[in-house]
């Protein structure tokens, strides 16, 4: 027997729709592209410019299941593309710009995004590739026609002007709740990127997961600004649950430098935040310099990677303001978990409760975690036990697009690449990965592509790629190499040789000859023996 109530289905247009309903005159405050000046609009002007987002794209042939890219900062614009392109059953594909441009060109064909909106920023690099995205008919520069660039990019327009051909008389679309609505690329746990695709329902239920009190805990009476990309994994979902909830968002556009940030947060009177660490440090080195004060901020949101004990530490005693650790993946819509503090532990005070604080933290309803050895076995929640974290819910990925890798186990688990503990709160910790992708300032690195493109030098006979810690970046690489007989590559030819063929910080810090590198019995390179052998080192600098 079924129950008996109304059909909803959850649709990411409803949340714009309620926040213009009963949040209308809420503000989304933005910092432009063109000139750093601030942009105001409320809730009810966002909607009704996404309904003209939707209305045009209706007319330009875009439709169900369309893949439209966005590559674009945090800005009005950005959000209210986002709601447009979902609202008529089409994919927003958000391009992350700080992808090698040979990378952005294979994902945008992959994917056979027919439209692109881009920032004045980017003009140049897509200028540079276009040729090689036969599938995008048309670029929309994301600025009004003052600011519109000469650009040789196909059928390009000023957006402001596109936006004029259509008013907000139109009605959003019905279709299923499992319509695809976002597309979202990530290196993963190989290298290669691999595009997550999430569903209206997904995207839905995952932004009231993050709204919740012990995890982003916002609602109408916060002014939250979401430093991190709307590129990197849906911005932590914040571009839909602040709306949902009424709460301010403040967009800080290409300018995420400390004095910048600072400026936004005491201008705007923002209560929240959230941003990867490399960003805080340098939020913090501008107070530190200046003696700033941050007056109204009551939270700091820190994800993407670790977060340096030192730096919660300082939010919290200096300026008294509560920071949470969060951890997730793009194949996690992103949030896994949310370091919050349990009953169990409010007793905690000084160093035990930073201790708490270190951790990624507990995963709100909609994760399930599991931790197994290599073979699949359950293995204890101790705190000391480690093992592989398995991750589910309705907003955790099944598949990859357009990919025929299977990536869930029997029992329908992901397998997020990272070695954990779990203790006996529910409280997990990373403690190392079980592939060797490199976090460095919240992107990853393949370590695998830069050992491949290493060994293509013609001095070298194999090479190593490993994570050292940085103080700014969390993690950077060095290569180590075992060059052939006779030969030593120096470390400018090596990084010379690599200069070109990958994003410039991908390119390793430093690079050390050995005579040899350690290996598996089964001929892998051994990179816990590697980490062993270099657990000393200091990056030059």
């Amino acid at each position: 027997m079924l129950g008996l109530m109304q059909d909803w289905p959850l649709l990411l247009h409803r949340i714009i729709d309620h926040a213009a309903i009963q949040h209308g005159t809420r503000e989304v405050v933005s910092r432009a592209v063109e000139d750093g000046t601030l942009r105001r609009r409320s809730y009810r002007e966002i909607r009704s410019r996404a309904l003209r987002v939707a209305k045009r794209l209706d007319r330009e042939g875009i439709g169900l299941g369309d893949r439209v890219a966005t590559l674009a900062w945090n800005s009005d614009r950005h959000l209210e593309l986002w709601y447009g392109i979902s609202g008529i059953g089409a994919i927003t594909h958000t391009v992350n710009p700080r992808l090698f441009p040979e990378q952005i060109a294979g994902i945008v064909s992959h994917a056979e995004d027919r439209l692109m909106f881009l920032d004045l920023t980017f003009v140049p690099m897509i200028e540079a590739i276009q040729e090689k995205l036969p599938s995008v008919a048309r670029y929309v520069v994301l600025t009004d026609a003052a600011h519109m660039p000469q650009t040789r990019l196909r059928g390009a327009v000023a957006y402001e002007d596109w936006l004029t051909e259509a008013d907000d008389d139109f009605t959003w679309r019905a279709f299923d709740e499992n319509t695809a609505a976002g597309l979202c690329y990530t290196s993963g746990t190989t290298g290669g990127p691999k595009g997550v695709l999430y569903s209206h329902r997904s995207n839905v239920l995952h932004a009231l997961a993050c709204a919740a009190p012990d995890y982003m805990g916002l609602s109408a009476r916060d002014t939250v600004m979401p430093v991190v990309p709307l590129f990197h994994a849906n911005s932590w979902s914040l571009a839909y649950s602040a709306p949902m909830t009424g709460a301010k968002l403040v967009m800080p556009g290409a300018k995420l430098d400390g004095p910048s940030l600072h400026e936004l947060l005491e201008g705007e009177g923002v209560t929240m935040t959230a941003a990867v660490p490399t960003v805080w440090l340098g939020l913090l080195q501008h107070l530190e310099a200046t003696k700033g004060e941050l007056s109204t901020l009551k939270r700091v949101v820190i994800g993407g990677s670790a977060c340096p004990r030192a730096m919660t530490e300082t939010f919290e005693r200096k300026y008294g303001v509560t920071v949470a650790h969060a951890w997730g993946m793009t194949e996690m819509s992103p949030l896994g978990s949310f370091c919050s503090v349990k009953p169990v532990y409010e007793q905690l005070s000084g160093d035990a409760l930073y201790d708490l604080k270190v951790k990624q933290g507990h995963p709100p309803f909609t994760v399930e975690f599991r931790l197994t050895d290599d073979a699949g076995r359950d293995l204890p929640w101790d705190g000391k036990t480690f093992g592989r974290l398995k991750v589910r819910g309705p907003a955790v990925a099944g598949a990859y697009y357009r990919h025929d890798e299977k990536i869930l186990d029997d029992q329908g688990f992901f397998d997020t690449g990272d070695v954990a503990t779990i203790d006996p709160a529910g409280y997990m910790q990373v403690t190392d990965r079980s592939k060797d992708v490199i976090k460095s300032g919240g992107e990853w690195i393949s370590s695998i592509d830069l050992e491949n493109l290493a060994v293509g030098h013609p001095d070298v006979a194999e090479a190593a790629v490993i994570g050292v810690a940085h103080p700014k970046w969390d993690e950077r690489p060095l290569l180590v190499i075992v060059p052939k007989p006779g030969r030593a590559p120096s470390k400018e030819e090596m990084l010379a040789f690599m200069t070109g063929k990958i994003a410039k910080w991908w390119l390793p810090d430093d690079v050390v000859l050995v005579e040899a590198i350690p290996h598996t019995a089964t001929g892998k390179i051994q990179k816990t023996r590697l980490r062993e052998m270099f657990k000393d080192y200091r990056l030059p600098g």
